[in-house]
């Protein structure tokens, strides 16, 4: 293998290594126009893609988050002007139904940059570059690899009393479920809180929690502590099996709240 270095670049050199080489940024990628001066500024480079869509390249060859506002303000310049602009740059065969890209290409991001990049609604790409050279030559040659965007995270999923409840098959037993959480709350309706999680139903005073209602198909459980302060789940199959789980939750409620 041949023995390289890295070197520095000025930023109009890394500009035109890409004019030259910009297919090694993205295959069928083809160099427009560079410089090109908009309302906000002159543009770094133009590029059009394989699918004929305009691409906005924001070059840095420093480490900068200036250049993500910086770059969506040349995007929404040439968004704003893409039917102009397909006319000007006709040979390219510009299709301006395409949506605009916005590259980021620099030696290197931020964790804030790419954070940031994550809740932009507009394909946005990020890029860092390193140049080399290999021995014996002057040659300079650009290196490009794609830096992943982080994903946004995912909402916290959204439950409720009914999710759980329907979990229940037989009626009777999910109309006792039903009687028995209104009941609990009338006991204290400003500090008891029936909140549902991904399985069971939450009861809490005062954000303390008491017990947990847990449906199954044809019966349910009442877990809480009991006369020991030991947290047991206690089966309902009848109206029945109610009536020393009333005690034990009351004296719950009472002791915790």
């Amino acid at each position: 293998m041949k023995k390289y270095k890295t070197v520095k670049v000025s930023e109009k050199e890394l500009e035109d290594l890409i004019r030259q080489g910009s297919d090694l940024i993205e295959e069928g990628l083809i160099y427009i126009d560079h410089q090109r001066m908009t309302d906000r500024g002159p543009l770094d480079i133009l590029f059009v893609d394989s699918a004929k869509a305009l691409v906005v390249a924001e070059l840095k060859v420093v480490e900068d988050d200036t250049m993500l506002v910086q770059g969506i303000d040349y995007y929404d310049y040439v968004s704003t002007n893409i039917e102009a602009l397909a006319r000007v740059y006709k040979k390219f065969d510009i299709d301006p139904r395409q949506s605009v890209r916005l590259f980021l290409i620099a030696s290197s991001f931020s964790v804030s940059l790419l954070n940031r990049c994550k809740w932009i609604d507009i394909p946005v790409s990020l890029f860092t570059f390193k140049c080399i050279k290999f021995k014996d030559s002057e040659e300079i040659i650009p290196i490009f690899s794609e830096v992943n965007i982080p994903s946004i995270p995912e909402p916290p999923p959204v439950y409720s009393i009914d999710d759980r409840l329907n979990y229940i098959t037989n009626p009777d037993v999910k109309g006792t479920v039903e009687a028995l959480l209104s009941e609990i709350k009338s006991w204290n309706e400003t500090r008891i809180q029936i909140e549902p999680t991904k399985d069971d139903i939450s009861l809490k005073i005062s954000g303390r929690v008491f017990s947990y209602i847990n449906p199954r198909r044809k019966h349910f459980m009442v877990s809480t502590y009991d006369n020991e302060g030991k947290w047991t789940g206690f089966p309902i199959n009848q109206e029945e099996d109610l009536e020393p789980v009333r005690v034990l939750l009351k004296a719950n409620i009472e002791r915790l709240g």
